[in-house]
């Protein structure tokens, strides 16, 4: 089969691997039939993830049809259609059973393996580890397209920003970093009927697409961003300040528009400390989360996105075939310059 291979910082290449075979019992090979691109993908490509070693398949997110299962799994067959997910659990660790499989022990210490410690979904083929504990059927009312986006994007959004913020009706919430991330926490913020969504961002066609994904109000990053947002909130700040970048500048941002009693959720991930103003935060009674996506919140996604209620398909903006992958990074790498919010890939 082909698949995209890591070969080092700066170095990838679409080619000739061997086919994924069945190794234990609790393994399915899922036909690759929608896959997409990470910005994790992209700090892999930047040598920022050294557990990521030469001729690791990249990728982690994607939607099938499983081909070969084995002989312990009951939950799956041939022929289903499944989302691979970017976390895998076995459900029986002590990280699982207290619903954090980001962390599942079994799996090595975390549960991000695809592209990461073991072959990943950028290819043809992939093999699954603890399928029944793991994948999930995809409803026949759900496309790939929409299906893709909850293997990463947004369950990210919505466990680490909405749910870990405690969003509450009524809530005023900021979210900074409309890029894919940022725009799932503002498309499921309304699950939780918050008043008043910010969307906060340096590039137009992000925030124009916040808007249309449910935000009420748009602040274009500048001297005034505080500023702008505090009037927004009756001159108190917002309840939820949802950061979803990873830069220390965005997180320093979040922590300037919260208000007293509120909370800061940090979604983004920081490859560079951050120095917090601690000396002036501690007295405001506010509260910082941050963490890696379970996915645990997919079941329930995926009965929104049947239902109507969550628009995933929203989030591709852009399509490419395998034999296009390279250009499909370079598309996803700039962004901002083609207007792109996540791309959708399948073999034809």
């Amino acid at each position: 089969m082909k698949a995209l291979v890591y070969h080092g910082p700066d170095a990838k290449a679409w080619e000739e691997v061997p086919d994924p075979t069945i190794q234990d019992p609790t393994d399915v090979i899922v036909k690759v039939d929608t896959t997409t691109i990470c910005g994790t993908d992209l700090h892999i490509l930047q040598g920022d993830v050294p557990a990521v070693t030469d001729g690791r398949i990249l990728g982690h997110e994607a939607v099938g049809t499983i081909t070969a299962v084995g002989g312990a799994v009951s939950g799956f067959a041939v022929g289903d259609r499944v989302l691979v997910p970017a976390i895998t659990k076995c459900g029986r660790c002590d990280y699982c059973q207290r619903g954090m499989p980001s962390h599942c022990q079994t799996v090595g210490g975390i549960g991000w393996i695809f592209g990461h410690l073991i072959d990943g979904t950028q290819a043809e083929y992939v093999r699954v580890p603890y399928a029944d504990t793991s994948l999930y059927a995809v409803p026949e009312s759900v496309t790939d397209e929409q299906a893709i986006f909850l293997a990463d994007s947004l369950p990210t959004g919505y466990e680490v920003g909405v749910l870990a913020g405690n969003v509450r009706p009524g809530d005023t919430v900021a979210v900074v970093g409309a890029g894919a991330v940022g725009l799932s926490a503002i498309l499921t913020t309304g699950l939780w009927g918050a008043s008043k969504v910010i969307a906060i961002d340096s590039n137009k066609f992000r925030l124009e697409k916040a808007v249309e994904f449910g935000a009420t109000d748009s602040v274009e990053v500048g001297p005034g961003t505080v500023a702008d947002v505090t009037a927004l909130t009756d001159g108190l700040g917002v309840d939820v300040a949802i950061e979803a970048v990873g830069y220390p500048e965005t997180l320093l941002t979040a922590a300037s528009l919260v208000r007293p009693g509120g909370t800061i959720a940090n979604v983004g991930v920081h490859g560079t400390p951050v120095e917090l103003p601690m000396q002036d935060m501690w007295i405001s009674n506010v509260t910082l989360t941050m963490g890696l996506v379970d996915t645990v919140s997919i079941p329930t996604l995926l009965k929104m996105v049947a239902g109507g209620r969550i628009p995933a398909e929203k989030m591709g903006t852009h399509s490419f075939t395998f034999d296009q992958m390279d250009e499909a990074y370079d598309v996803f790498k700039n962004a901002a310059a083609n207007q792109a919010l996540k791309v959708v890939i399948t073999p034809a």
